[in-house]
């Protein structure tokens, strides 16, 4: 549980009465922008000035100050699987804002029912999985390479879900399995100090700092699904050499 000093309390009522309200206004604002522009733009373009925008003034307000390493790694001609490790919802504010590349995320179908953000995100294309329904998260999977193309990548939390603790959790095997069936190299992201920001399962904001690593891209040239473990392991030592050392 983070310390509660002076500055906890001083924030608090920021963060009820300014933080909240623009968050919930700005949210709904973009969604909106962005459910209705779709109809005559490119999800590309959409999500450039919808969802970046969204996650720099979330950002901003909360505030958090965000540095970049290893952009010279980004081609922005080439695809990628994207592989990142994730402690904090503002994980997704960091990728988004700070990254620099267009991408689809894979999530859970249950997110499809939110308001306002299930229609948001399926109007930026985003992939929707089944995860109960093998059959039909195959399906998903296969329609979904179809967008992954022209620049355009595919982000994975390998993890699965928030570390809690926040060490880096073992990774699974989707996104490796999805980068050796498109044969697109994988670009490995090391997040930190989001963890700080937001801890997963709390409401406990507070300002603060993150870093975003991106690393040299991992080939899966010659590489078959017998490689798929081996590899998942050469990707979570990438993305933990640049944590710290009670995170791994």
């Amino acid at each position: 549980m983070r310390r509660r000093n002076i500055w906890w309390w001083l924030y608090q009522p920021y963060k009820c009465l300014v933080f909240a309200p623009v968050v919930g206004l700005v949210t709904a604002v973009l969604s909106v922008l962005a459910m209705v522009s779709s109809f005559v733009l490119p999800s590309r373009t959409v999500g450039r000035f919808t969802a970046v925008p969204w996650a720099r003034i979330l950002a901003s307000m909360t505030p958090m100050r965000v540095r970049v390493e290893g952009r010279e790694n980004i081609d922005p001609h080439q695809s990628y699987v994207i592989a990142s490790n994730h402690q904090s919802q503002y994980d997704i504010l960091v990728l988004y804002g700070w990254l620099g590349v267009d991408f689809k995320w894979v999530m859970k179908q249950e997110l499809r029912s939110v308001p306002g953000i299930g229609m948001a995100c399926s109007s930026l294309g985003h992939i929707f999985i089944d995860r109960s329904n093998h059959t039909a998260a195959m399906a998903s999977l296969e329609q979904a390479k179809k967008k992954i193309v022209d620049g355009t990548s595919v982000m994975f939390f390998p993890e699965g879900t928030r570390s809690r603790d926040g060490k880096l959790k073992n990774f699974k095997k989707g996104a490796f399995r999805m980068a050796l069936d498109l044969e697109l190299p994988i670009l490995p992201l090391t997040v930190t100090g989001t963890r700080n920001v937001l801890p997963a399962d709390t409401s406990d904001l507070m300002p603060g700092s993150a870093r975003l690593i991106i690393h040299p891209p991992v080939s899966v040239a010659g590489k078959t699904a017998d490689d798929c473990p081996d590899l998942a392991n050469e990707v979570r030592e990438i993305i933990a050499a640049a944590l710290p050392r009670d995170q791994v």
